[in-house]
């Protein structure tokens, strides 16, 4: 365990299962009004098309935030089903900030600031909490990106595609506290942990804010932040090309930035159901059946 209250909450869950404790009355209606809030917020706050820089956003690649600026219109629908993942992540940390104050956490509660850059330029946004003086965030996760992407600060940085270090360090600048990490429940089986971020270079991170805010305001012109990379299988070169999932995977202008995209189930695997690659160049043989 890598934080003092990740003891509490598994010792407050354990006695719970056994029914020896309960969820305050006053908790259960903390976090049923903040789960309301969250369905007011998704569901009754307009439409969403106005483009701006906030924290949520200020740590995603300028390639993105360029087409979400000058070229919305090409964006690829999200499925309907988005919406209900939205949700799912809003009542695990609502129901997560119960657990932390039914087993006596103290924290402070989610709060909006302002990141006044350099530039004169500012950011707003809202942290998710701030405990022992250092700002956190509650993120839910796949399976993968639970194990993977969220075993440490070095391995999300290696594909941060959703600007998750960016945004934990505009927060705690913005409050003007120490950056703490991110508590992460996984939403297949209701594991969590804590995930420390406070050995990141905020100098590093607030200049490449500062970098993102220069391209974005100052109508730079589109650039690609990412090649195509060689697919290979059983480490071997293919001769396809492919987008790198963790980086372009969730883009939704991807279409648009690689015209010639293809989404395909992968050429080369003999599994019933083969994962759905991003192609940017496949080989012909391939599609026509000529290479085993």
């Amino acid at each position: 365990m890598n934080h003092h209250a990740e003891l509490a909450v598994y010792n407050f869950l354990a006695r719970a299962g056994k029914g020896e404790t309960e969820m305050a009355e006053d908790i259960r209606k903390q976090v049923a009004a903040d789960v309301e809030a969250a369905l007011e917020k998704q569901f009754s706050s307009g439409p969403r098309d106005n483009f701006k820089l906030r924290m949520s956003n200020i740590g995603r690649p300028t390639c993105q935030l360029w087409f979400e600026k000058n070229e919305p219109e090409e964006r690829t629908p999200l499925p309907p089903h988005f919406l209900i993942n939205m949700i799912i992540g809003d009542i695990v940390e609502a129901v997560f900030k119960g657990l932390l104050r039914a087993a006596d956490v103290d924290f402070k509660d989610n709060d909006t600031v302002t990141l006044k850059l350099g530039s004169g330029v500012e950011i707003n946004g809202e942290y998710d909490m701030v405990m022992d003086g250092k700002v956190d965030d509650v993120k839910s996760a796949s399976p993968w990106s639970y194990q993977n992407k969220f075993a440490s600060l070095e391995a999300l940085a290696q594909g941060d595609g959703f600007g998750y270090i960016p945004q934990l360090v505009g927060y705690a600048a913005a409050a003007d506290l120490d950056v703490g990490g991110w508590w992460v429940i996984n939403k297949g089986n209701g594991e969590f942990k804590y995930v420390d971020a406070s050995s990141v270079d905020t100098d590093e991170v607030l200049q490449r804010i500062e970098d993102t805010v220069s391209y974005i305001n100052e109508d730079k012109p589109f650039k690609r932040c990412f090649k195509s990379v060689p697919e290979t299988f059983y480490r071997k070169p293919t001769g396809n090309l492919k987008l790198d999932p963790n980086t372009c995977g969730f883009c939704s202008f991807k279409h648009k930035c690689w015209p010639n995209l293809q989404t395909l189930p992968a050429v080369k695997s003999t599994a019933q159901n083969p994962p759905m690659v991003d192609y940017v160049f496949v080989d012909p043989a391939y599609l026509e059946g000529d290479i085993g």
